[in-house]
């Protein structure tokens, strides 16, 4: 069977030149019309559950992760633990030795005893001052030491507690403590190396909140919303898919590519073996979604661009076709390829968006549009 692409013959009788053939047009006759199958439908509104796609990967909030350094440096002298091992908050990780620390506790030591003395000295002083027997002048000057002192003391016991050594006692040596609990990550340190300040010595991560971060594109951003279920797949690992809930969307674009972060929050059991770092493949669930819809098999594709054909007036067309002997004539359907954009597909129906404006009652080609494309493609006379 043979189906041509639109010629537009004329009546013999009739001396008006052959109309140009167009690149957008189909046309069988009545034969191959039924031959092929032809259906034809229209556009339907149908609540479909639509899907938005969208790429990511698993994160945790700031406050979940957490780069410990040191705030003095020195040599590591002790490592107690291994990558991969969980901790809890205030765990120490390691201790350095930094001889600076014995002298911050020398400085509260001897600021505290200071402070006993000039403590006494300050209340007899006042006694005199108010029974004028001493000068005003001696306790102030009594009162400006105690107070000095009281600040020297303050100081050395905040640099202490900052490096989370004790103000009693006195050592070199500094512990390095987890500030979250989590798993110890990368370990950037060697025993009886030396610790910069300011530099990672450890990495601990808590997964306990692991979440996704989702890219998604502007067009799709009215669809989204709070509480919506995506359904994911490990890029790397897609035998399995997960379930989660956007609970957060940015409100900026994230980077040129014009995306915007929607962060989704994965179930518990099955967070557990995910990491921070992996990518995933997302569909995000947009349910109830009245739209235009067409049988999924009247979209058709040609290279980039989606097609649907509609069924255009019959011609009467002087068509030969010799039946012994004899000379038929046979009606030609024209058909054609509209451009559209298609989204979701559910229950058999393809979401579609018209390029430009079609008729309401537009009779649409629901069965038999690849045979169309086919012979669209092949600029002419096409066999089946």
């Amino acid at each position: 069977m043979a189906i041509s692409l639109v010629s537009c013959t004329k009546k013999k009788t009739e001396e008006k030149p052959e109309e140009e053939k167009s690149e957008t047009e189909v046309a069988l006759n009545e034969s191959q019309y039924k031959t092929v199958g032809i259906e034809t439908g229209l556009v339907e509104n149908r609540n479909l559950n639509k899907v938005i796609k969208a790429n990511g990967y698993t994160t945790v909030p700031p406050q979940n992760s957490a780069e410990v350094s040191t705030l003095i440096g020195g040599t590591v002298k002790d490592i107690f633990v291994l990558e991969g091992t969980f901790v809890n908050k205030g765990k120490v990780l390691a201790t350095i030795q930094n001889l600076e620390v014995i002298e911050m506790q020398e400085d509260y030591h001897s600021a505290t005893a200071n402070i006993e003395y000039l403590q006494l000295e300050y209340n007899r002083q006042k006694t005199l001052s108010d029974e004028n027997v001493n000068p005003r002048k001696v306790f102030q000057e009594v009162k400006a030491k105690l107070a000095a002192e009281r600040a020297r003391a303050q100081a050395a016991k905040n640099k202490l507690e900052a490096l989370h050594v004790s103000t009693k006692g006195s050592t070199s040596l500094v512990p390095i403590v987890s500030p979250i609990s989590g798993y110890v990550g990368k370990i950037s340190i060697a025993k009886g190396a030396y610790a910069q300040t300011g530099v990672s010595l450890f990495e601990v991560v808590d997964n306990s909140q692991l979440h996704l971060d989702l890219n998604v594109y502007e067009k799709d951003l009215g669809s989204i919303s709070v509480g919506q279920v995506i359904d994911f797949v490990l890029t790397n690992q897609s035998n399995k898919s997960i379930k989660g809930k956007i609970f957060g969307i940015n409100k900026s674009f994230s980077n040129e590519s014009k995306t915007v972060a929607v962060h989704a929050k994965i179930e518990s059991a099955d967070a557990k073996g995910l990491i921070p770092g992996m990518y995933v493949s997302a569909n995000i669930n947009i349910t109830n979604a009245t739209v235009p819809a067409l049988p999924k098999d009247a979209v058709v594709r040609n290279a980039d661009k989606y097609f649907v054909f509609i069924e255009e007036e019959k011609h009467e067309e002087h068509q030969e076709k010799k039946t012994e002997g004899a000379v038929t004539h046979e009606k030609e359907i024209h058909f054609k390829a509209i451009e559209v954009i298609p989204g979701t597909t559910d229950l058999g129906f393809t979401e579609v968006k018209f390029i430009n404006e079609i008729p309401a009652d537009a009779k649409i080609v629901t069965k038999g549009a690849f045979y169309l494309l086919s012979a669209l493609k092949g600029g002419g006379e096409h066999g089946h």
